[in-house]
């Protein structure tokens, strides 16, 4: 009997231990009280136009019209190169639901602190999609935290990351206050297929134009795909080879597909199938 109770009691110290560790496992986003930020940090590879034509392609898709979103531009790091001018693209595809944080940088914290600010209040959580570094971020939660010191960010405010060179390019300081204070997941690398993400960096499709039923849809990539064209390479700029062979390369995406709950999606081909009628 006693040997019974000690069992007992062992599990579930084990038990509690595992729960108090992982305090978000389990988390999902919650479209009734959540918010997703969109960050792209469009420096110095193009694959950001595309993933915007992307994002926007799932917030149009019925399933997730009801999605809380808010974008921000020029979410950089430390990387050096050019920035790669993206306000027409984010203008069509986002409206006045954007942010520009490389004309604007304490302009932009701000403006999503003002929009963010709402949904912690009322008990909701924030997740990021990191299509970039995590220096924006950082920034973002510092100021919260100042706003509203009795919220535990790191219980409300999620950031989701796939790249390791993104991680490399953020100041160290940055990536270090983001995993210490937010809920910091780095997930495979959506640029491969197979690893358990999707793998959206597609050299040879070029199928798109047949999947998209929605007229600004269309618009929405045409002008992504031009920008795209125009600036890969140029002015030593990355070069991005997918781009280069007419290919596409959205695959800053699969992050947000991992906040959806849909990273079951193999490639390209499988997106425009899905989300593009």
């Amino acid at each position: 009997m006693k040997i019974c109770t000690v069992l007992i009691l062992a599990l579930s110290i084990v038990f509690f231990s595992f729960q108090t560790d992982d305090p978000q496992k389990g988390k999902e986003f919650n479209t009734e009280k959540d918010i997703l930020l969109a960050q792209f940090d469009c420096k110095t590879d193009v694959d950001d136009l595309h993933s915007v034509a992307a994002f926007i392609t799932l917030m149009s898709h019925p399933d997730f019209s009801d999605v809380n979103y808010y974008a921000v531009a020029g979410a950089y790091g430390v990387q050096e190169g050019l920035y790669v001018p993206p306000n027409a693209l984010f203008q069509l595809a986002f409206g006045d639901r954007w942010s520009d944080a490389h004309q604007y940088p304490d302009l932009a914290v701000k403006e999503v602190k003002a929009i963010i600010k709402p949904t912690l209040l009322n008990c909701g959580d924030v997740w990021i999609a990191e299509a970039g570094q995590s220096d924006f971020s950082a920034r973002l939660i510092k100021a919260m935290q100042n706003d509203l010191p009795d919220i535990d960010t790191k219980k409300h405010i999620h950031i989701v990351q796939h790249s390791n060179w993104n991680e490399d390019v953020t100041s160290e300081e940055a990536l270090k206050y983001v995993k210490q204070n937010a809920d910091y997941k780095k997930i495979p690398d959506g640029n491969e297929v197979g690893n358990g993400t999707p793998g959206f960096r597609t050299p040879d499709y070029t199928d798109w134009k047949k999947q998209l039923k929605d007229p600004k849809l269309k618009e929405i990539w045409s002008v992504a795909i031009e920008l795209a064209n125009k600036y890969n390479g140029k002015d030593g700029r990355y070069n991005n080879e997918a781009v280069e062979s007419g290919g596409l390369d959205f695959s800053d995406i699969s992050e947000t597909c991992y906040i959806l709950g849909i990273q079951d999606i193999k490639d390209s081909k499988q997106f425009f199938k899905d989300f593009g009628r």
